[in-house]
């Protein structure tokens, strides 16, 4: 997870902001220190935080929040690069890859005036693995955690490439929190103090970011405050933050326009220009590290047979549905890794972007037939409670109806049972479903978690069970899985373009679109700045917003 809280200027600095239109250009403007005047901003989210304890919070809304009230040894800079936060310099790292040293710098405190301690940092690594949270697949490469004095070496069970951005994981105040109890060798873990942790998580989240939490009512709002005993070189500048979740995106955009909200998160496509004409207002937007896509029942039922996800390929225009629904709010993806990574590895986009087939139902009938499957075939596709995908989900019904089938439906879905059915593998519950991911900026988060076979992955994460009927689907999973354990970049290259070549030609995934981070935002709220990973930043090493008004 990126954090948002690191020091910002000196207070006598001349600092820039940045803020693009929709086409991603954008003008520079210079402010100085003196024209910094604090104030409150009011955001809009789209949906409601439901908790604030990062060893257990796994939703954007929540974390939104979290990465204000809490650090890390580094975060993410302007960009993907991560930086040290409460870190001294870059890790040490041994020459096998299993051994990663960071050394906590002095001075950085928790909002309680407790000092951060390296027994924190090991805790709250520790934690969500032993308490077996939905987090403990991002930190289960660590084995152990050794501390010397203020240096703190992170034993890996395996040279695990991607750690430095594992490396920006929240750090919490063992003691408030409560205790991890450690019995023998370490290997028999007893959890204490749960109503404690059930206050730390819901109540009073402490940390040692740039703001405390104040006061929350789930699905009204969250408070924040300035915390002005901040351990950084400097404090933020705004006095106090406001997060009021707004679902529906036209009421989302008329409280922009009438500055009953400063910001506002997520602008749908078809408000797009209509933000951009407000007056008084910018849209500020980035590509995020995201990936959205339709992906198949490769368990049970018609699509355990690739023909029948090549048929259904065929059925539909990806590109189409994309321009329709989506842009200009987001960008067509070819492959599960957002462009960005995928240039950046080198990856055979040209490749992979020919891979995908145009709408021809003539083709899609032909293998229907040849595989079998009879027109009164029910078919399932479950799409969680968000337009774009729905549309995606629509689209592909749409086409099979075309196809001949008379028995397609859509299933639009709360978060709460479609979590619950996407991983099952019962085609009573679906054939095809639309989800899209976040993770950190490496292509181990974009396939291990996706589409691994792993006892944290296969139906946790994983809800397409492809290999499960193939072989190329294990073969594909073991090179993911090998890749996430080897140091050697060229060697994780390149099982990571094979067994993302394997999942593209065989369909397990029909890779869509990845979303840009989207703000409305108004003229008077200065140093605002979208980011890839962490959605925004509000105070960091590069910006540090304030209301002028």
């Amino acid at each position: 997870m990126g954090l948002a809280g690191c020091t910002g200027g000196d207070g006598g600095e001349t600092t820039t902001t940045t803020t693009e239109d929709g086409d991603g250009d954008g003008d520079t403007t210079t402010t100085t220190a003196q024209q910094q005047m604090g104030g409150k901003l009011k955001l809009a989210q789209v949906k409601s935080p439901i908790e604030f304890d990062p060893i257990v919070l796994n939703d954007v809304p929540s974390l939104e929040v979290a990465q204000n009230v809490f650090s890390g040894l580094y975060q993410y800079d302007a960009g993907t690069n991560v930086v040290p936060d409460m870190a001294e310099g870059e890790p040490e790292v041994s020459s096998d890859g299993t051994e990663w040293t960071v050394t906590l710098m002095e001075g950085p405190t928790f909002h309680n005036g407790d000092p951060v301690t390296p027994e924190d940092v090991r805790y709250s690594f520790l934690a969500p693995v032993v308490e077996e949270t939905e987090n403990a697949n991002e930190l289960n490469m660590v084995d152990s955690v050794d501390i010397d004095g203020r240096d703190i070496t992170f034993n890996l069970k395996y040279p695990y490439g991607a750690f430095i951005h594992n490396l920006t994981w929240n750090i919490v105040p063992a003691d408030v929190r409560g205790e991890l109890g450690f019995e023998g060798s370490g290997e028999d873990k007893v959890l204490k103090d749960e109503e404690k942790k059930n206050t730390f998580n819901t109540q009073q989240p402490i940390g040692s970011g740039p703001f405390t939490f104040e006061d929350w009512q789930e699905g009204n709002y969250v408070r924040l405050k300035r915390w002005d005993d901040w351990w950084g070189e400097t404090t933020p500048n705004l006095e106090e933050l406001e997060f009021v979740p707004i679902e529906e995106g036209t009421t989302r955009v008329t409280t922009l326009r009438n500055q009953e909200n400063d910001v506002i998160k997520e602008i749908p496509p078809k408000l797009w220009e209509t933000v951009k004409g407000i007056d008084g207002a910018t849209l500020d937007s980035v590509p995020g590290v995201g990936y959205f896509y339709l992906a198949f029942n490769c368990n049970e039922g018609p699509t355990t047979d690739p023909k029948v996800r090549e048929a259904v390929d065929y059925v539909f225009s990806m590109d189409q549905a994309v321009a329709n629904f989506v842009e200009p709010t987001g960008l067509r993806q070819y492959s599960p890794l957002p462009r960005p990574i995928a240039e950046d590895w080198d990856m055979p986009l040209e490749e992979w972007e020919a891979i995908p087939h145009d709408k021809n139902i003539e083709e899609a009938q032909a293998l229907f037939d040849e595989a079998g499957v009879p027109m009164d075939y029910q078919w399932n596709i479950i799409v969680p409670p968000d337009d774009k995908r729905e549309q995606i989900g629509v689209t592909v019904s749409n086409g099979l109806k075309e196809a001949g089938f008379s028995n397609v439906s859509v299933q639009r879905l709360d978060w709460g049972a479609f979590l619950d059915k996407y991983i099952s593998g019962d085609p009573n519950d679906y054939n095809m479903y639309t989800l899209g991911w976040s993770g950190t900026p490496d292509p181990d988060a974009f396939t291990y978690f996706l589409l691994g076979r792993t006892e944290d992955t296969l139906g946790v994460t994983n809800g397409t069970f492809w290999g499960n009927n193939s072989q190329r689907g294990k073969d594909a999973a073991q090179m993911f899985v090998d890749a996430r354990e080897s140091a050697d970049r060229e060697e994780r290259q390149q099982l990571y373009q094979e067994g993302i070549t394997m999942a593209l030609e065989d369909r397990a995934h029909i890779p869509s679109y990845n979303l840009k981070n989207s703000f409305g935002v108004r003229d008077y709220v200065k140093d605002f700045t979208s980011h890839p990973t962490d959605q925004f930043h509000i105070f960091s090493g590069h910006n540090n917003t304030y209301v002028e008004k």
